[in-house]
């Protein structure tokens, strides 16, 4: 697969986003470490969770740290820790009946930090994002705390995610190297973060396109606002969703998508993108549906 930097670090050019990793039962643990294991052997080495994935529900059950549990487990088993740089985030909650909420005061994420390494079974992160801005505390605030959480030795890389371009030129102001990445969404169905994408490739970040699957969940989107990745699919032989990630990898040379999967024949053909190289017509069809 061809490759792309994150700081000094050299990556797949498509990711493993681990969000639809389940513990709970509804995916056979089998299934998941196959498809850990068909991702490295389609050349994904960017494996992305956070400590607020996991199946959180209506029936109270609380979901922090559940991913990046699991996730740790399936690469010792597996044996492949040196095969991946593994990601997660702070910042974000599981809280009761599975819902959403926010917290990046310091203290809350030095001791994200403290539990993320403790899940995840190691003694420095590779990559630490801040998962979401909180308008409870202030973003200088949540950069002060980043780049103590750096000086400490306990990550060796940070990123932001969810960021617009004012905070990610206001971060790398402060953090200067140790910044190298900003998750963003960004799909068919939700192209709004293309100046954030300009933003990285200008200070020479990575952009990791979370959720890059989007608008392709259904047969009847694909073949309606989508027709140009449906189309575009059909003549070359292949899926619209690897289709969707060549689209993604030519918007610029920053960009990792991150998509999810919990089969292996999903990340394999996911991974496919990044040989799939579209010509300019194709993606003029594609930029303008």
């Amino acid at each position: 697969m061809q490759t792309q930097m994150i700081g000094k670090h050299s990556v797949g050019s498509i990711g493993l986003g681990l969000t639809t990793f389940d513990q709970t039962g509804t995916q056979p643990r089998e299934q998941l470490a196959a498809t850990v294991r068909a991702a490295l052997d389609a050349g994904v080495t960017l494996f992305d969770t956070a400590d607020a994935n996991g199946p959180g529900d209506e029936l109270g059950h609380r979901a922090q740290g559940a991913n990046e549990s699991l996730i740790a487990g399936l690469l010792d088993e597996l044996g492949v820790r040196d095969e991946v740089l593994l990601a997660t985030k702070g910042g974000h909650l599981r809280v009761d009946e599975g819902a959403w909420a926010l917290d990046s005061s310091r203290d809350h994420l030095r001791r994200a930090v403290d539990d993320s390494l403790q899940r995840l079974g190691v003694d420095r992160i590779a990559l630490w994002q801040h998962h979401r801005p909180d308008p409870q505390v202030d973003y200088a605030e949540v950069i002060d705390t980043l780049e103590e959480i750096h000086d400490s030795g306990k990550v060796e890389m940070v990123g932001l995610s969810n960021a617009n371009p004012d905070q990610i030129r206001q971060a790398h102001r402060v953090l200067g190297e140790a910044l190298v990445s900003v998750q963003n969404q960004y799909s068919p169905a939700f192209r709004s973060s293309q100046p954030e994408i300009e933003v990285c490739a200008e200070l020479g970040l990575a952009f990791l396109a979370w959720s890059p699957l989007g608008g392709l969940s259904s047969a009847k989107q694909v073949g309606d606002r989508f027709a140009a990745f449906a189309d575009v699919a059909a003549e070359r032989g292949v899926s619209p969703q690897r289709v969707t990630l060549a689209w993604e990898l030519a918007q610029s040379p920053c960009v990792i998508p991150i998509p999810g999967a919990k089969r292996p024949d999903s990340i394999t053909d996911s991974a496919a993108a990044a040989d799939l190289e579209l010509t300019d017509d194709e993606l003029a069809r594609l930029d303008a549906s």
